[in-house]
């Protein structure tokens, strides 16, 4: 299912007027450095295509004959390679010896000029691929080596072609090259020829698969999907691609459309933890270009507005600008993350543009919940994820927790059970958190909202009958540990106004014990009550204070021996819920929020 809708995006991408998609047998390479010649043969010079992107230099993209699958082996690229194949010059490695370096290098040189002769015995009859090896025939690159930008080739050992002085192509991309490579790539004439796994049409197996590139934490050579490289994965004899059998053709289509869609400059590409998410639909569709801006982040210096997708989401009903819900046009989500020479498939959504859609605005309904105003209404999934993650950094996300997420969003699921665990024992783990002497606040507006939103999917999927949180305080939630977490944060509001310079409040030292064993945890916070109003010099106050936690109080039967983890999650809902009533301005309503 995954490969062949990759096949079919392929398909409509070669169908598509202007598309720049490599036909088979052909790639789009990145070359620095291409090596100009005369007719004879002579060397001209060195060009480098490179531009500069930030503080790195990036290399220009050319259509190039398809790249050897290889790894130990020797296999050269046709007329385009690294300086070791096509001049015999290794990148130095320090923690490899020379003289290996040096022996190889001159057997990667012989097979380089071997595969050209190959393809075109000589004399060849194109001008350009006759040049080519007639500088390789001569053997002396004295000229190449004393260029100035030789230095940064063997540094970078960067990809190297060959053009004409005055031509505005490399030679492998003239016409003479690439009918041979066209022509070797429609020979389907072989005896091995089987029935194709993804388009059931009859066509050569494709023996290794070529390598899938741009998966954050793969290998820079890439990685496969389909991959049989060992005895163990094999059976009835078969080795390699033939355990599964992808025709030729079927394999250039589904690895280039991947490729496509991983490319550095690609708009159909987002990170979501661990994972690198592409997604495409079956036919050009806008939701191609929203799709990443509604689980992303505004740019900087807009972080108190959502992203332009999700103000028009939000509109669509009102407006009708974005009929999107009852759109059925296909479209499909797949998350990668790299397996050592290997891809692994985190999550796999095929489904219409009309679920997806329905199932994020409910996702962004289930996480809503009262803010500050500086604060975005929407909150992106690396928001979210982050703060399950020690010190909120994106690489110590739990593993899988970001894939998993996503297809719970997509799939309009439960969200993960670890998710809220992890959030739980994040606050737990930072009750005493500091920053520059002052406590942080642990229970914060995106790990509310993401608590919040997990109770609540998780009621409304097993139909529970219970009262839940919503999105603000909510005075009849009867619940012992929502109640609980009311009565915790009015207690430290109580000792801050008590003592106005206190740097630690309960909240560092007694949070944790509050929140899962309340009958303990509860003992001293109760016991500091009294004191606390004895000190507030506004006696008003004091009265509201002691009134709030009395009516709080009285819906709880007693302080409970422990809290389940739901519960634990409502308590800091709950805590959540008072600290913002409490702190909210007098034009703010008590219910808070945004219009939904």
């Amino acid at each position: 299912m995954i490969l062949q809708a990759l096949a079919g995006y392929y398909d409509r991408l070669v169908g598509t007027a202007g598309s720049e998609v490599a036909p088979e047998g052909f790639e789009r390479k990145g070359i620095p450095f291409v090596v100009v010649l005369g007719r004879a043969g002579d060397f001209r010079g060195l060009e480098d295509t490179r531009s500069a992107d930030g503080k790195r230099k990036v290399a220009r993209l050319f259509l190039v004959p398809k790249a050897e699958k290889r790894s130990s082996a020797v296999a050269a690229n046709l007329l385009w390679d690294n300086p070791a194949y096509v001049f015999g010059r290794p990148k130095p490695d320090a923690e490899k010896a020379p003289k290996k370096l040096a022996e190889r290098a001159v057997a990667q040189h012989a097979a380089f000029i071997a595969r050209i002769e190959e393809v075109f015995p000589t004399p060849a009859t194109d001008e350009g691929v006759a040049a080519v090896q007639r500088f390789l025939k001569k053997a002396d690159f004295t000229a190449v080596f004393e260029d100035p930008l030789w230095s940064e080739v063997e540094e970078t050992g960067g990809n190297i072609a060959f053009k004409l002085d005055g031509d505005d192509r490399l030679v492998c991309q003239r016409d003479a090259v690439t009918a041979a490579v066209s022509e070797r790539a429609a020979d389907n004439t072989g005896d091995a020829r089987q029935q194709c796994l993804i388009t059931g049409m009859y066509d050569t197996p494709a023996r290794l698969h070529s390598p899938i590139r741009g998966v954050r934490g793969a290998q820079t050579t890439g990685g496969n999907i389909v991959s049989f490289n060992l005895p163990a994965f094999a059976s009835r004899g078969k080795e390699q691609g033939y355990n599964a059998p992808v025709g030729s053709k079927a394999e250039h289509a589904y690895t280039t459309a991947l490729n496509t869609l991983l490319a550095r400059d690609s708009q159909q590409r987002m990170l979501v933890g661990d994972t690198t998410a592409v997604f495409w639909a079956e036919k050009p569709h806008p939701m191609e270009k929203l799709f990443a801006d509604f689980f992303g982040e505004p740019p900087k210096g807009e972080s108190k507005q959502d992203t332009e997708a999700v103000r028009a989401l939000y509109a669509a009903p009102r407006t009708g600008t974005m009929p999107l819900f009852d759109d059925g046009t296909k479209f499909f989500v797949l998350g990668l993350s790299p397996n050592a020479s290997r891809l692994a498939v985190r999550f796999w959504y095929a489904g219409s543009v009309g679920e997806v859609t329905r199932n994020i605005r409910q996702h962004f309904d289930d996480c809503c919940i009262v803010h500050r105003d500086s604060e975005r209404d929407h909150l992106g999934l690396s928001e979210l994820l982050r703060c399950t993650a020690l010190d909120g950094k994106d690489e110590r996300v739990q593993p899988n927790l970001a894939g998993e997420l996503m297809k719970a969003i997509l799939q309009g699921t439960p969200y993960p059970a670890t998710l809220l665990s992890a959030v739980v024992r994040r606050i737990r783990a930072e009750q005493s958190k500091k920053w520059q002497g002052k406590s942080l606040q642990n229970v914060t507006y995106a790990r509310a909202a993401l608590i919040k939103a997990c109770l609540v999917r998780d009621s409304r999927f097993y139909r529970r009958t219970q009262r839940e949180v919503v999105m603000s305080l909510d005075p009849a939630n009867t619940n012992a540990g929502y109640r609980l977490g009311r009565l915790f944060a009015v207690l430290e509001k109580l000792q801050e106004e008590a003592n106005p310079r206190i740097n630690a409040t309960i909240r560092d030292r007694f949070y944790g014990a509050a929140s899962s064993t309340p009958v303990t945890g509860f003992f001293v916070p109760m016991k500091l009550k009294n004191h606390h109003l004895a000190k507030l010099e506004n006696r008003g106050r004091a009265v509201n204070l002691d009134r709030m936690i009395a009516e709080i109080v009285e819906g709880l039967d007693d302080f409970p021996a422990h809290l389940s983890l739901p519960d634990q999650g409502r308590f800091a809902v709950g805590y959540y819920h008072q600290r913002q009533a409490l702190f909210a301005r007098k034009s703010v309503t008590q219910e808070g929020g945004t219009d939904v």
